[in-house]
């Protein structure tokens, strides 16, 4: 047992050993610094961020790095860290109506009040290789940034105005922090959002597509989807108010679905919401789909038994972590579970075969 023990962690030091060479990579290539991660790789972190539940560039950045740019891994190592991390404090909810937008477009709108910011996306470009990326230029001259816009309103208030369009209620109540307490089955709203916030993107996008191809009737409009920074306020007891300790890029959409009335709902407009770390769109809209489509119950709608509207299938395999780390155990020394159910295999297929034998005589 002792020299099967001493076998494994040399076998053990030697593949961590194989893994730092294979993510240097060829050393005659420079390697890659934090800092080009950070800013040519702006998308993967901020995926990292988001789903990691750890706003910092950084951090994301040595994560990718480390991981071999394996996003699944380097979210893993976002999350152990944020575990290390003390907690002293909540801060306010960020009030996203101040942001100031980068990037804010409207598929509801033409001329939206504050106008359309079309930002950096690649939304209208032609998805051909471009081959001059792949040239050995110099470092181009920076471009000077574009003032940023000022506060716009909000779309979905212009049809609130109206009353077309169901009234969010606010709460004063702090919603309940699935980073610290288990997840309970029914969820209500804040905890479905946090959890579609984490959620693996390509995961909560399948559920989203699943449900404009018509497993749960959600056939929504973008009434807005905007980037940009918002202050971060905290409450400082000592001081007997509030200061701002930083800002973060966020992406926030508010999706418009027709909804033609229930018994205990008049026909109007209603919302889909998502909210996600950094330029994070296609995770953005995604989520305001899926959290349209899990408010069935609240509307008072009908439950056609689509898997986007099933709380508990959506939220307990949307983490990507939990399904890598049970998926993956299964690569794992098994041999003991293994070997049991071979003996048991064996004795089955003996017993049928003296019966099958039994039979033709």
């Amino acid at each position: 047992m002792y020299v099967a023990v001493k076998g494994g962690e040399r076998a053990i030091d030697a593949a961590h050993e194989w893994l730092a060479e294979e993510r240097r990579g060829d050393a005659s290539v420079p390697e890659l610094s934090l800092a080009q991660i950070r800013e040519q790789m702006s998308l993967a972190v901020n995926r990292v961020m988001a789903e990691g539940s750890l706003y910092d560039p950084d951090l994301a950045a040595l994560a990718i790095k480390q991981a071999r740019g394996d996003l699944i891994e380097a979210i893993f190592l976002i999350r152990a860290y944020r575990t290390t991390l003390p907690r002293i404090g909540h801060s306010r909810a960020v009030d996203t109506g101040a942001m100031r937008c980068d990037r804010r477009i409207s598929a509801t709108f033409k001329d939206a009040p504050g106008g359309q910011v079309l930002g950096p996306t690649f939304d209208y470009t032609h998805r051909l290789l471009d081959f001059k990326l792949a040239a050995e230029a110099g470092t181009p001259s920076a471009r000077e940034a574009d003032p940023l816009a000022p506060e716009v309103p909000r779309i979905t208030e212009f049809l609130n105005k109206d009353g077309l369009i169901q009234d969010e209620v606010r709460s004063e109540d702090t919603p309940p922090d699935m980073t610290r307490q288990p997840m309970e089955y029914p969820a209500n709203r804040a905890l479905r959002l946090q959890a579609l916030t984490r959620g693996d993107e390509g995961f909560v996008l399948g559920m989203a597509y699943s449900t404009q191809r018509g497993y749960g009737r959600n056939h929504p409009f973008v009434g807005e989807l905007r980037i940009g920074a918002v202050e971060v306020e905290m409450e400082i007891p000592e001081l007997g108010f509030d200061i701002c300790i930083g800002e973060v890029v966020l992406t926030e959409c508010e999706t418009v679905n027709q909804f033609a009335g229930s018994k205990t709902e008049p026909p109007q407009f209603t919302r889909g919401y998502g909210l996600v770390f950094g330029q994070t769109e296609r995770k953005a809209i995604a989520m305001a789909l899926v959290d349209r489509a899990l408010r069935w119950e609240e509307l008072g709608e009908e439950n056609v038994g689509a898997p986007a509207q099933d709380e508990e299938f959506v939220l307990a395999h949307s983490d990507n972590i939990q399904a890598t780390g049970f998926l993956e155990h299964i690569k794992l020394p098994h041999y003991v579970d293994f070997q049991s159910e071979l003996e048991l295999v064996r004795k089955m297929r003996k017993g049928a075969l003296d019966a099958m034998k039994e039979a033709a005589e």
